[in-house]
């Protein structure tokens, strides 16, 4: 994903859903599960969803740097290091244990 990239947002559904371009040039449709604060970083955690737009099957979920610019427009930034994706999960997992999502 290129960075400072903005997304659009689908607000006709009742979960807030976002389509990526990929670097392949490819676009996947994802459900925005949760935006949180790590470290003064905010991240966003992106489920994808299938050509019928349910989720993937798998339980993959996409984790990247989130901001907004000086507009409002939000931006996707990739997780620079093992050690800071590792970090953003286990407080991913500690949001879901918390609030009952498997």
């Amino acid at each position: 994903m290129d960075e400072n990239q903005v997304f659009p947002v689908d607000n006709e559904d009742d979960d807030v859903v976002v389509t990526l371009n990929l670097d392949d040039g490819s676009e996947v449709t994802c459900e925005i599960l949760t935006i949180f604060d790590l470290n003064d970083q905010d991240y966003i955690v992106l489920l994808p969803l299938d050509e019928n737009g349910e989720p993937n099957q798998d339980g993959e979920v996409y984790i990247y740097r989130y901001f907004e610019d000086e507009t409002g427009a939000p931006s996707l930034d990739n997780i620079q290091s093992d050690e800071e994706y590792d970090a953003v999960a286990a407080k991913f997992d500690e949001i879901c244990e918390e609030d009952g999502i498997e």
